[in-house]
């Protein structure tokens, strides 16, 4: 899946993916399926030089986050989906990770240019996304934010993929049916994704366009009033807000 430097020649892992892999399973032990993507989140922050990491799942519409270190973490990757755009978004469309060394870099800011500038207001120089799953299929991200600029070296780099890749196995092993999980977290992300379709198709008829421009006015809404895009679908859903045309 990626980097294979902390690999030898024989293909068995070494010592020190011995103690990643032992840290790993360490912060996963007597942990319910749901709260793995939690877990794993922090466990990356441990290992790496980064500052926060959070988890999305790829959804219809938009990334659903699962999990993050903290709220710095967790509001970039709100962030990245009521914008429709950032790291994740490239992995989520290629497959391929995203190691953005440097917000400030000229082509950083012309790439994202509302993400790099949110990201660098609330303190993060770098970000580094990583899929999980493969070119072929990803099903999500894990999102690396570090207050320092700077590349991950190829021995992080690999460890951050080895996370992953736990991440990836962790995700496939969560109950499909939200009743099996015995908490109500998957049935919570599928309501906010459905309130999102909701009220995509209330703009759709109120304003006469399709979906994905609909989609791109409740984005731009929610970012105009500093909201995430499930609040503002779910204040389009209340009729307590409509996009008129303007």
């Amino acid at each position: 899946m990626g980097v294979q430097s902390g690999d030898d020649p024989g293909g068995e892992p070494n010592r020190d993916d011995e103690r990643v892999l032992g840290a790993i399973a360490a912060q996963l032990r007597g942990a319910e399926p749901a709260a793995a993507p939690g877990r794993l989140s922090a466990v990356a922050v441990d290992l790496l030089p980064v500052d926060g990491a959070s988890v999305s799942l790829r959804g219809d519409s938009m990334p659903l986050r699962l999990a993050a270190s903290g709220d710095v973490a967790a509001r970039l990757a709100e962030l990245q989906a009521t914008l429709g755009d950032g790291p994740c978004h490239h992995v989520l469309r290629t497959g391929a990770p995203v190691l953005a060394r440097d917000l400030t870099d000229a082509g950083c800011a012309e790439r994202w240019p509302v993400f790099a500038q949110q990201a660098l207001g609330s303190g993060v120089r770098a970000v580094y996304a990583l899929p999980l799953g493969s070119t072929a299929v990803c099903v999500g991200t894990l999102d690396l934010y570090s207050a320092s600029p700077g590349s991950l070296t190829a021995h992080e780099l690999h460890v951050a993929l080895l996370v992953a890749g736990v991440m990836t196995v962790a995700l496939t092993d969560l109950p499909n049916d939200a009743r099996d999980a015995g908490e109500g977290w998957l049935s919570g992300l599928a309501a906010g994704h459905d309130r999102v379709h909701q009220a995509v198709g209330m703009i759709m008829a109120q304003l006469g366009v399709g979906a994905g421009e609909a989609l791109a006015r409740l984005r731009g809404d929610a970012f105009a009033h500093d909201l995430t895009v499930l609040e503002a679908a779910l204040d389009v859903v209340a009729r307590r807000r409509r996009l008129d045309t303007p």
